[in-house]
Formats: C-alpha cells, structure tokens, sequence
C-alpha cells in the first residue's frame, strides 16, 4: 500500500469519525422546552425576604407596568416564600385575588402560612405541575415569573397550558437572570424564543430590576 493511498485511506476515516460526531452531537441536543434547568429551590423560604428586596427588583413599577391594580386578579407563579404573593395582595385589595402557584407542597403550607399571619383573605395557593399551574379559566389579569423561568423543566408547556387562564389584555411577566439555564439563570433570547412558541407575543423588555443589568423584565401577550 502507497504512501499517499494510506493517507486517503485515514483522512477519509477521519472525515467519517468527524460527521458521526456532529450527527451525535445534534441529536443529544434537548429538544424544544426541555433545555437545561436549575434544579428547584427546596430550602430555606425566608431568604426570599431578604432586606431591600423590593427596591432593587423595583416591584412597584413591576406591578405598574403589568396593570396590577386594585380589583385585578393576579398569579405568581413560582410563589416561593409568597413574597411577590403579599405584595400583589396588597395592591388588587380586597376586591382583587392572587394565586400563589408553586410546585412545592412546602412553600405552598409556607405561603397558606403566611397569609394568615397577615391576615391577607385575597391570597389563593395552588398547587401546580412542573408543565401547568393548573390556574382556573379566564381568571387572571395579570401573571409573573419572578426568578422562576429558568427552574422551569417544561417551558413551553407550561406557558401553553397558562393561555386559558388569562382574560383578554392579560400581561405575563418574567424576571430572570442571564445564564445558560442550569446557573440559576437563562438568556432572555431563550425565554423570548420559548413564549413565541407557545403563542405569545413581547410587549416591553426591561432592565431597571437589577442595576448590573444581569437580571431583566419581559413583558408578554397571548397571540389572538
């Protein structure tokens, strides 16, 4: 065997070894809404009440720009402690409704908890799917995901099934952190494709809510 007929012979099986990989590399890639997550926060709740919380998200211009206002009905999805919770309880009053959706049964009792202690009757905790928050139809006015997104293991599922609960005009909004989805963060480029998947359109896009500019706002419409 020549020289050069050997290395014909090895480039060729280079070449083949090169495509096998690439074709590997393609289909080990997650398809559409299951990219990587963070694992779900399972500890302590209270750290979510953290001092001066509310004026670095800047959460009353959130709920400005989201409608969130006396008699609306609101869910914050990923409740958590309930901190977005009470706070949106406040401002919809008596006449409004919230819906502390949460996968975890714990932060569900944490959250049932705490709006006793706080005396707050227009808080309504569910207990929701990983790809559903199992919101009653046409009941909601106004939605947020506050630093829940990238924990999210069925994204546009879960924004799919979040369609029927909203009333016409209905705002969803997502606070998140850039990352690349299992950081405790996901680029806002993955939440904006993922949404328009699931048959939204973006409104506004922000970055008042953190001054590093790591943490950002989307504001999002169900597609007619």
């Amino acid at each position: 065997m020549s020289r050069r007929f050997r290395f014909r012979v090895t480039a060729l099986a280079l070449l083949l070894l090169l495509q096998t990989v690439v074709i590997a590399s393609g289909q080990a890639t997650p398809p559409s809404g299951q990219r990587k997550t963070s694992e779900p926060y399972t500890g302590d709740l209270s750290i979510f009440d953290s001092p001066g919380r509310e004026e670095r998200l800047q959460i009353k211009r959130v709920m400005d720009i989201l409608g969130i206002a006396p008699g609306k009905a609101v869910a914050d999805i990923g409740a958590g402690s309930g901190w977005f919770t009470v706070r949106a309880a406040r401002r919809v009053g008596g006449g409004g409704l919230v819906y502390a959706v949460d996968i975890n049964p714990e932060a569900i009792r944490y959250i049932d908890e705490r709006a006793q202690k706080e005396q707050l009757q227009n808080v309504k905790s569910i207990l929701g799917k990983a790809d559903n928050p199992l919101l009653p139809a046409s009941s909601v006015d106004a939605v947020l995901l506050l630093k829940t997104y990238h924990e999210v293991a069925q994204p546009v599922a879960l924004l799919q099934n979040l369609r029927a609960a909203l009333r016409p005009g209905a705002k969803v909004g997502v606070i998140d952190r850039n990352g690349n989805g299992e950081d405790h963060g996901v680029g806002r480029e993955v939440v904006i494709r993922e949404a328009k998947e699931a048959g939204y359109k973006l409104l506004e896009q922000y970055d008042f809510v953190k001054g590093d500019k790591m943490d950002y706002f989307l504001v999002f419409t169900a597609k007619p």
